[in-house]
């Protein structure tokens, strides 16, 4: 395979799960505002590292204000818009290792992202914007999944989906708990359900954490399932085990194995026998933003193994 096509298909995997997790971020937060009127614009711009920017443009701060920032601004790198042009790109980049359901799905998405940025801003109905770039990222996966052939071409957008979805949940995790537990100790933060609800809604897991602990939402938990549960799609650790999965069989067709092949596997393991104890140990955060920065690396050693650059 050309180097250029992994790159796209990589690209077009982190590409589409972004805009699916800022819109799950985003709707979160709507909700949280609606349901209690505490949810705060720059704390969410916080987990995209994007606050200065966020303010500069807009210096009120507004929770509308950040929807419009994270949605249609084509200043944003980050907003909807650009996420989902980018991914489009690639993916028109590589339609003849597509199959037809992939490709129109996601053109479909982006002509209708792309019809919202020609209305009025006053006429585009955010949460109706959130709810269609959810779903459509939905299709466009469940597309990839029942239709895409398992070669090469399928192991590196499996490979930035799942990077992508770890590195926002990480994110996510790691602002949100920091606001609620200054101090990094559990025990000691909000117990504000509304809080801890919206946390959990970003990757999908209200329902998951009742099923699984059957109790109140306690913090650690919240911490325990994001992070170190496999059997949550959206946990740390399960996207972890799908990229190692991902880089194994890309070592096995090429017949080669590179530092990303090692890093993979290294940080599959530091979270595969990782136990909440010793990460609160240690600090939540430091660990988190360990594995954000390892996590970084890994995709550069993936670009430098596979020649993106």
């Amino acid at each position: 395979m050309l180097s250029s096509t992994a790159k796209n298909l990589y690209w077009m995997g982190r590409y589409l799960h972004r805009a699916k997790n800022t819109a799950r971020v985003l709707e979160s937060t709507q909700r949280m505002a609606l349901q209690s009127g505490t949810a705060e614009a720059g704390v969410v711009a916080d987990v995209y590292s994007l606050r200065t920017e966020f303010l500069a443009r807009y210096p009120q701060g507004a929770l509308a204000d950040l929807l419009d920032f994270m949605t249609l601004d084509d200043s944003n790198p980050s907003s909807l818009v650009n996420t989902v042009r980018a991914a489009r790109n690639n993916a028109r980049a590589e339609r003849n290792n597509l199959t037809v359901d992939v490709w129109e799905s996601l053109n479909a998405l982006w002509l209708d992202v792309a019809a919202q940025t020609r209305l009025p801003r006053a006429m585009v109905d955010r949460g109706a914007l959130l709810e269609l770039v959810k779903k459509q990222t939905t299709m466009i996966a469940g597309a990839a999944q029942s239709t895409l052939l398992r070669d090469d071409a399928y192991c590196f957008l499996q490979l930035g989906s799942y990077l992508e979805r770890a590195d926002n949940t990480t994110r996510v995790l790691d602002v949100k708990f920091h606001r609620l537990c200054p101090d990094g100790d559990p025990r000691h933060g909000s117990t504000d359900y509304y809080e801890w609800s919206e946390i959990l809604a970003c990757v999908g897991a209200v329902r998951t954490y009742r099923r699984i602990y059957h109790s109140r939402i306690e913090a650690a938990r919240v911490a325990e399932l994001m992070v170190l549960r496999r059997d949550l799609p959206r946990s740390v650790h399960h996207c972890l085990w799908q990229v190692d999965l991902s880089m194994r069989e890309l070592s096995e067709t090429y017949g080669t194995r590179g530092e990303a092949d090692r890093q993979a596997g290294a940080l599959h393991a530091h979270v595969r026998y990782a136990r909440i104890e010793d990460v609160f140990a240690t600090g939540l955060r430091p660990y988190l933003e360990d594995l954000g920065l390892r996590m970084a690396q890994l995709s550069e050693d993936i670009g430098r193994q596979f020649l993106f650059d």
